[in-house]
Parts: C-alpha cells; sequence; structure tokens
C-alpha cells in the first residue's frame, strides 16, 4: 500500500500535467516570438501592441475578429488553407479591421462576412502596408477594402476572390477588392471568379500594377468592370486572362480608365500581353478598355476574341 500511494499521486500529476499541456496546445492563437498561446485572436493582438511579432494561428475555423492599431503583425496559417475567419466582423467592418504600421496574411480563408451597410470585408485595411499571400476571400460582400493612405502599399500575391461582391439594397456597391487612395497596388499570380456584383478590381491608387492573373467571369452575376482604376493611374496591367460572362451589369468593357475622374496621372499606362474573350455563347460586342482620362496609354500586344474592339476613348 505504501507503494501504490505515491504512484497513484504520481500518476494524478501527470495526468494533470497533460491536461494543461492540451490546454496550451489547443489554444489556437499563438505568438510565435514569446511563445504565448491565446483563446481569442484579438487577445493576441493586443499582447504585440506595438512590436513587431507573428501570430500562428492553429487549422480550425473561427468567429474571431480583431482590430490591430500599432505594430507589425504577421497573421499566418500553421498549415496554409486551414484556418478559416468565418465571418467575426469587428467595428461593423471587417474580420480584421487593419491601421497599424503594417500587416501580413498568409495562408488563411476569410469567408461569409457581412454588415448592415453592406460593405462586409474580410480584411479593412484602413492604415499602414498590407501584404497579402496565401490567401482567399469567398463568400462574402467584399474580399478587401480599403481608406485612404497614399504613403502606403497594398501587395497581393497568389491568392482567391470567390462569390464577392454586390450592388443591391439602394447601397453603394461593394467589390471583390476596392482600394482607396494609396500609394500604390500590386496584384499577381491571384484568382478572380463567380462575382456577385461590381467590380474584381477598383483601385483609386496612384499606381497600379496587375499581372498575372485569372478573371474568370463566366459564373459572375450582375458584375461590371475586371478592372476599374476609376481616378486613373500609371503602372502596368500585363499578363492577365480574362473572359467575360453573360450575366453583366455592365459589359461595356473589360477595363475602365479614369471612369470617375481625373485624379491621377495615367499617361504611360501599359496594358499589354493579355488575353481576353467571352465566354462560350456569349455574343456582343464590347471594349477591351474604355478610357476617360485622355492621357496617352500604351495599349499592345494583346490577344482579343470575336466581339472585343481594343480600346475606345469616352
Amino acid at each position: 500500500m505504501k507503494l501504490k500511494t505515491p504512484l497513484i499521486a504520481a500518476m494524478i500529476s501527470a495526468s494533470l500535467a497533460g491536461t494543461t499541456a492540451q490546454a496550451q496546445r489547443t489554444a489556437p492563437f499563438t505568438v510565435l516570438e514569446t511563445g504565448q498561446t491565446y483563446n481569442r485572436l484579438a487577445d493576441a493582438v493586443s499582447a504585440i501592441g506595438g512590436n513587431n511579432a507573428t501570430i500562428v494561428i492553429a487549422p480550425g475555423a473561427y468567429g474571431d475578429c480583431a482590430v490591430q492599431t500599432a505594430g507589425r503583425i504577421t497573421y499566418k496559417a500553421s498549415i496554409p488553407g486551414q484556418t478559416v475567419l468565418d465571418g467575426g466582423i469587428c467595428e461593423g467592418k471587417a474580420s480584421l479591421v487593419l491601421r497599424g504600421k503594417a500587416a501580413t496574411i498568409d495562408g488563411i480563408i476569410f469567408q461569409n462576412q457581412g454588415v448592415a451597410d453592406g460593405n462586409g470585408a474580410g480584411i479593412r485595411i484602413e492604415r499602414g502596408d498590407l501584404y497579402v499571400h496565401n490567401a482567399m476571400f469567398r463568400n462574402a460582400e467584399q474580399g478587401i477594402l480599403s481608406a485612404d493612405d497614399p504613403s502606403a502599399e497594398i501587395v497581393i500575391d497568389r491568392s482567391t476572390f470567390q462569390r464577392l461582391g454586390r450592388c443591391d439594397r439602394g447601397l453603394s456597391c461593394a467589390h471583390s477588392i476596392y482600394i482607396g487612395d494609396f500609394g500604390s497596388l500590386k496584384v499577381t499570380n491571384s484568382r478572380f471568379e463567380k462575382g456577385n456584383g461590381g467590380h474584381y478590381v477598383k483601385s483609386r491608387a496612384a499606381r497600379a500594377t496587375i499581372n498575372n492573373n485569372s478573371f474568370d467571369d463566366t459564373q459572375g452575376r450582375t458584375t461590371n468592370y475586371m478592372i476599374d482604376l476609376p481616378a486613373g493611374a500609371t503602372g502596368v496591367i500585363s499578363g492577365n486572362v480574362f473572359v467575360q460572362g453573360q450575366n453583366k451589369e455592365n459589359w461595356s468593357a473589360f477595363i475602365a480608365i479614369a471612369a470617375e475622374g481625373k485624379d491621377n496621372s495615367s499617361a504611360g499606362l501599359n496594358i499589354h500581353s493579355n488575353s481576353a474573350s467571352l465566354a462560350k455563347g456569349v455574343k456582343r460586342n464590347t471594349w477591351f478598355v474604355a478610357d476617360w482620362s485622355g492621357d496617352q496609354l500604351r495599349i499592345a500586344n494583346n490577344s482579343l476574341g470575336q466581339g472585343l474592339t481594343r480600346y475606345q476613348r469616352r
């Protein structure tokens, strides 16, 4: 009996230790630099404060949201494509509301964001740089929505935007991506498809680089332009594949330049080496580029399908 008592005590102690370790392991949000784990994303962001750090997120679907007001934070899925921020909304805006120095998103899925004003987004970037890699945005009102920060840049690479946008209820339209007055926008190696309204990429940034993306509007519903630069922009649009579907709110162009004003110069905007066509069975005449800027654009070496005209000044 004397031997059993310490043995049982040791077993109980080991069991408690294991339970504690398991609780630590299952807290899904880990600050990489400290090893500290949190049950709420907002708590992890708060713990970082104005520092530079990475939050590693375990696989799973989370209704969390967070507001970043300082620092440089990376939000990283521990296994890319297995972390989902599902419908959580902060400040009536987005799952992530960002106004720190910078934020990086890596391997995360955003879905099901909706708010009363129809502008629910996976990410609302209000200030600072934003870098998005290997992410997916789907089944929401908007993927990424920004305020204005002319000193900052937004870079999106290898990401997917699916079943986004809306133009209904008498509210301002939402889009797959809508960027305000930022310094620059760069979108590369990404896919846009099955839009539910609005534009696929709308950007008021002074400089735009939109290269090597796929815009598949075949299953779009009441969509508008593939790329809309409503205030004009310099930069490059190249290597993209565009397919315009049947169900359009506005099918009059694939790319629109300065349709809402000439806040930015579009001189030298280079639109080259793209492929554009109508979806199978769609028969209409439309334009590849519609231009309100009056600036000298460079449009060359684009492969255009039947029914498309290269350029129209409006």
